[in-house]
């Protein structure tokens, strides 16, 4: 019995290893070029000019459920409101090298 739980909890663990947050692998230093080349314009320093209180502070990611790199992928991907999406203009390499940065920078509050 022993065994088999140990053997389900290895099997846990690879499949959380193996399905886990692709920001792990992604390039926060290139996010930070292709931020500057393509998102600056309106959140430079993490600001929002369009809607201040939506801006990309860690606080108010959390607030709006946009702390996680799944989320900042999705809504540079397809846009939403008055942002645009990157999904023609950006690859999801690049669109996964963003959400790293900005996660990281959030945490270094900007």
């Amino acid at each position: 019995m022993k065994r088999f739980f140990s053997i389900i909890l290895l099997g846990i663990a690879i499949f959380t290893f193996a399905f886990s947050n692709s920001a792990l692998a992604a390039d926060s230093s290139n996010g930070g070029k292709v931020f500057s080349a393509n998102c600056a314009s309106c959140h430079a320093g993490g600001k929002n000019l369009v809607q201040a209180n939506k801006n990309l502070k860690k606080d108010a990611l959390e607030k709006y459920g946009m702390y996680s790199a799944e989320a900042i992928i999705s809504q540079v991907t397809n846009g939403k409101n008055a942002m645009p999406a990157f999904k023609g203009r950006l690859n999801s390499s690049q669109i996964e090298d963003v959400a790293a940065y900005v996660l990281e920078q959030a945490d270094k509050s900007w």
